[in-house]
This record gives C-alpha cells, structure tokens and sequence, in this order.
C-alpha cells in the first residue's frame, strides 16, 4: 500500500495546498501536525496566535474529516514523530510546505536525513523566496526592482483541492490539546476566529466589499477598510496566490511585499535578530521609555491608541504600525528589536519575516531606501486619523476631546501613572 505523510506547518489549510495535493497522489495519506515543543517553549508560542492555531486546526480535522480522512495531532519534535509514523504506517514519502525561515530550514534539513523521500513545496507565499534572483546577487535588496520581477513572474496554477483523503488504518488521531496546555498569559479580548473556513468568509466578503477602494481606504485609520487577512495568511488558512490572482494592483503590492520579506530572510536567516545594514546607532536603554510606549501610555494620542489596538484585538492597523514603530525607533530611540518582541507577544499575525522585515524597514536598519526617514506622529495622524475618531476608539480618556486637540499630546491621570514619567521626552513633535 501506497501511504504518504504530510506534515502540515504553515500551510492549514486544504484548498490550493501544492503539498496536500502532491501527498494525495498516494493512496493512503497521513495528515499529520506537530506542537513543536521548540517553539511551545519559547517566546513564539504568544497566547493570541496559540489560541487562533488551534482554531484553524479545529477548522482542519472537520474539513479532513469531510473527506474521510482526519488530522493527526502530536506533540513534541516534528522529526521524530515523522519517522515514528513512517515506521507505523510503511510511508515512503513526506510533504510539508516549503518555508525558509532559518527555523524552517533546519526541520526540513532533518527530515531529509530520514531514510525517506520528502519534498517542499510553494504556498507559504506567492512567489517562492529564491524563485527571482537579481542578476548580481543572491536576493532583492530592493524592493522596487523586485515588484518589477514579481508582476512579471510567472505564478504556479492552483493547486487541486483534494476529492477524498484515506487514514491509513490503526493510526490514532488523537485529541487537540487544551489552550492551556500549550501557553499561559494574557490573552486580547476581541480576536478574530481562526481557520480556513473563517479566513475564506473574511477574503470573500472584503473582495467583494472593499477590496475595490483599498488604495484610498488603506491608510484612513478610522475607516477601518483594510482586508485584516494578515492572520490567515499567517497561519496558510488561505492561499496568497489565490488572493493576488483576486486582488487589485494596490493589495497585490502588499503582497508583494511580504514576499520580499520572506526572500530577504531565506538569504539573511538573521533578520529577527541582527542589523541587515548596520548603522552603528547607539540606542536608548531607558526602560521606563519602552514600558511607557509598551502600555499605550506615551502621551501621545496615535501611537497609544495604536498600541491598545494591538493589546485589546491582537492586530494593529497597518499605518498605526508604521507610526508605533517609527516612534520608538526613531523618536525615542529604543532599540526595534524591543519593538519586535512586543509586537511578536500579541499579534495574531506575527510572520516572523514580514514583522522583522518591517520593523527594520522603520528603523532605517533593513531594506529602507530612505533609511533617515522619521515619521511625525502628530502630522501622521492630522493626515490620517482627521476626525480623531482612531484615537476615541481606543483611548477613551480622550472620548470627549474635540478634533484637532484630541491629536496633541496629552497626560495620564495620576492613578495611572504608576511609577513611569509620562510623556516621555518629544522632540520636534509640532
């Protein structure tokens, strides 16, 4: 009998999944997820996305199951359970989504020490990292020629949804854990539901609404028009080429995007961790100035409302992004690694390649072609926040404070104050 592992990692979902469809060309298939005790133990399993993994995951099994096969779940190392399967089952082959993280790169390098034939395949992005070279180096450096390369690339097709998944027999799928059993912290109050079956509904309704009017929606934070996909691209629970094949040219450039951040980390592993272009800056250790920024609580009305976004609905809207981080790094001077940590504690949406790829792109140490650029919290959000009704949503001590003043920099009553000075130092802010 024909069996084939497929590991799901990044990819969960079971429309357009080159892997689930190159695994199902067996006759019996194990569909098969790891907890990674790797990453359950460090500071990658954040409440917020622990919570939504389990709800794709959920959302997986029943749609396995609506094949008549079901999702295999167990915890520990990828590798070994892998192989124990193999072993159990007489499988000769793996799939598993081709993602080039460095963490990414070393399970896929262990898995093809196994005496087994295992294959990566595309879906993790649109166009995968490595498939558009420049013709003097290993990546884009940049990201306009890349867009160039990208637009002009030509996109694998669709992959076919699976008619049927067969379980080998005698292979036990055991039960999804308990939130609780994987991660402990606080979690935000208003998340979004996970799962392929949620992330399709959110495509499908923000293609037909509001996809249209992005490029003039995208930056209005108020409006609040923007697709909130970024989980579900995330966690694979929908495809990124399906949605650039459905999307206009505005969103198809954020898309874009997040592709060459993932090429320019499969060339700089160490993008989460290190300057990509160094710029010798000496960066402030205050530590009352980061717990300030941190807690929304900086006193200055954009980039506090920015971060209870971030804390009350584990998302943050993309030019609020901009501005928090611009405002630590470049303002306040903290170190953006600082800023990457926090954002990786609460978002949903934590692409390790993406948040790096963007944290440094603000901090002028990354892809940036203006690497000295500072963002003017005050004048971004006259611009972008007119009415003010961004920061009354979520900093309600400023509910009652007419526009334009409710935009200028504002005090915390003393109860709230505890022991940090608010404001912290601005400079040139007006």
């Amino acid at each position: 009998m024909d069996v084939s592992i497929m590991l799901f990692t990044r990819d969960l979902r079971i429309r357009d999944n080159p892997a689930l469809a190159a695994a199902c060309r067996a006759e019996r298939v194990v569909p098969l997820f790891v907890f990674d005790d790797a990453i359950l133990n460090g500071r990658f399993a954040a409440p917020n996305r622990v919570r939504f993994l389990l709800d794709c995951l959920a959302d997986l099994r029943a749609s396995l199951r609506g094949l008549g096969g079901d999702l295999v779940v167990r915890r520990g190392d990828p590798v070994a359970h892998t192989a124990r399967i193999a072993e159990q089952t007489g499988a000769r082959t793996v799939t598993l989504a081709d993602e080039r993280s460095a963490f990414g790169a070393r399970r896929l390098a262990a898995l093809r020490r196994l005496r087994l034939d295992v294959s990566a395949h595309p879906g993790v992005t649109v166009v995968p990292p490595g498939a558009l070279l420049p013709s003097n180096g290993d990546h884009y450096r940049v990201f306009s020629p890349y867009w160039r390369a990208w637009e002009a690339a030509r996109w694998r097709p669709v992959a076919d949804t699976p008619a049927r998944i067969s379980l080998p027999d005698g292979v036990d799928p055991g039960p999804l854990p308990r939130l609780e059993d994987l991660t402990s912290g606080p979690l935000s109050p208003c998340l979004p539901p996970g799962g392929e079956r949620a992330g399709r509904e959110r495509m499908e309704r923000w293609l037909r609404t509001d996809a249209a009017a992005y490029e003039e929606t995208r930056d209005d934070l108020a409006a609040d028009r923007t697709s909130r996909l970024s989980p579900y691209l995330k966690f694979g629970c929908i495809s990124p080429l399906e949605l650039a094949n459905a999307a206009g040219g505005a969103y198809r450039r954020q898309l874009a995007w997040r592709d060459f951040h993932h090429q320019v980390m499969a060339a700089f592993p160490e993008l989460p961790r290190r300057d990509y272009r160094p710029r010798g800056r000496r960066w402030n250790l205050e530590r009352d100035v980061l717990d300030a920024w941190c807690e929304g609580a900086t006193g200055v009305p954009v980039v506090d409302a920015g971060m209870r976004q971030l804390h009350r609905e584990g998302f943050m809207h993309n030019r609020a992004r901009l501005i928090t981080a611009s405002f630590l790094t470049r303002t306040l001077g903290v170190d953006w690694r600082e800023g990457l940590a926090h954002f990786g504690d609460w978002l949903v949406d934590g692409d390790v390649a993406d948040n790096a790829g963007n944290w440094q792109w603000g901090a002028g140490t990354g892809n940036a072609t203006r690497p000295d650029q500072v963002m003017n919290p005050l004048r971004q959000a006259a611009k972008y926040d007119r009415s003010g009704d961004y920061v009354r949503t979520y900093v309600p001590e400023l509910a009652d404070v007419p526009a334009p003043h409710v935009r200028h920099p504002w005090t915390l009553p003393d109860e709230a104050r505890r022991s940090i000075a608010y404001p912290p130092p601005i400079i040139d802010l007006t």
